[in-house]
């Protein structure tokens, strides 16, 4: 039989006991009477603190699909891509995410994971959630290709791509998103510690985006480029969003889940800066202070592709960023839930800045890859914006209370 293997966590809370045990053993009845006596019993830190409604805010983690994907976008974000170790089989990825599931449900509800020993550091989920995804090469690794949509696989190569494998590719995916940093980096640790047996880190991308406590929710977001960024995305709760975001047909497992294009966009803002106002509304299609399109006075305003200037031309070029990416079919839509990224400034002082650009789509071939063809051959923004990164996931459907993220597929 094989013996249970001796871990650092288990040994940190084998030890915890072991304290406790002979404090209670060695205390004689007299001075803990005397300690009762003395003073009333502290409250327990986790309770410590009354509850903030944006702290103590939850999403539900169970459900038909996935939390982190209809959900309102959170402030935070976190994604990491993670490769599994050499001989790491079927077997082990069912324990794997059996015990990532148990990590993501305790923690999106404010309790602490199993041997958690920064307990009081998971009571304020704020809006904790955690999504995984599935790449290529897991399929292969549990021995289960043939059940792999054939679109989650590297993207066709584009010609305006400079990708760096540091930001490319992975087996698995965990994506974090929380109103609070402290909460994603907790639960990022999580959960990494969790499989750091099965799998190494690949990439870990940061991103963030305006908090609730400063932008009402709902409230189109701003890229670091000032655009407002996501005003045609599908609703959710709608039939366009379900027929747009939601597998309804191909493999069964996948049925109630998605799929996930992430692409780390570099915006080059010191080039950007140099454009005027002018410029970069006719670059985008769109007017920066109301998002509304060069033809409309209101950011949701449809916009008029025919409409022409005194001179006969388009007002809105052919060029321009909404006309390349503009699909008439709302169910064939992408939902864009995107995040800023800021790694600081170059040795020249220039920011190292852009878009970490999720987009989920019921199939990637049918929505993302068209649209990312027109854009790459003439948008007039890929002068100012480079993809360096790119990976594609499968995003199994969500679990039942009694289940486990990806049980559709390994189960």
């Amino acid at each position: 039989m094989r013996q249970p293997r001796l871990t650092r966590r288990g040994l940190l809370a084998g030890g915890a006991a072991s304290a406790v045990g002979a404090l209670a053993t060695y205390a004689s009845p007299r001075g803990a009477a005397e300690t009762s006596a003395q003073a009333p019993a502290a409250p327990s830190p986790l309770a410590a603190a009354a509850p903030v409604p944006g702290g103590s805010a939850r999403e539900p983690f169970h459900g038909v699909h996935q939390a982190g994907i209809a959900t309102p976008p959170q402030s935070s974000a976190v994604f990491v891509g993670l490769d599994l170790l050499p001989g790491t089989g079927r077997e082990a990825i069912v324990r794997m995410m059996r015990l990532l599931t148990d990590d993501a449900r305790r923690l999106t509800e404010g309790r602490p994971a199993l041997a958690d020993t920064e307990p009081e550091l998971a009571v304020l989920p704020a809006r904790l959630t955690v999504t995984f995804g599935f790449g290529p090469g897991l399929f292969t690794a549990a021995g289960v290709e043939d059940l792999r949509p054939a679109s989650i696989a590297p993207l066709p190569g584009f010609v305006i791509d400079k990708l760096e494998r540091r930001w490319t590719g992975a087996d698995l995916l965990l994506q974090i998103c929380a109103d609070d940093a402290v909460t994603v980096a907790h639960a990022l640790r999580m959960t990494v510690k969790d499989a750091r047996a099965f799998a190494r880190v690949r990439w870990t991308q940061r991103g963030f985006r305006r908090s609730p406590q400063t932008q009402v929710p709902g409230t189109t977001q701003r890229n670091l480029m000032g655009q407002l960024d996501g005003t045609v995305n599908p609703a959710p709760g709608t039939p366009d969003f379900d027929r747009a975001v939601w597998v309804g047909e191909g493999p069964g497992w996948l049925r109630g889940g998605t799929t996930l294009v992430l692409r780390r966009i570099r915006a080059r803002l010191d080039k950007w800066d140099a454009a005027d106002r002018v410029a970069k509304e006719f670059v985008i299609g769109r007017r920066l202070d109301t998002g509304a399109p060069l033809t409309g006075q209101a950011e949701h305003d449809e916009p008029d592709f025919d409409r022409l200037n005194a001179l006969g031309f388009p007002v809105i070029s052919e060029y321009a960023h909404i006309r390349r990416a503009h699909v008439r079919d709302p169910g064939m839509r992408i939902l864009r839930r995107v995040y800023n990224y800021d790694e600081g400034l170059t040795p020249e002082g220039q920011p190292d800045s852009g878009l970490l650009f999720a987009s989920y789509q019921a199939d990637i071939a049918r929505q993302f890859v068209p649209v990312q063809r027109k854009l790459a051959e003439a948008d007039l923004l890929n002068e100012w914006t480079t993809p360096v990164g790119s990976a594609v996931f499968a995003i199994p459907p969500g679990c039942s209370p009694d289940g486990w993220i990806g049980e559709t597929l390994l189960g």
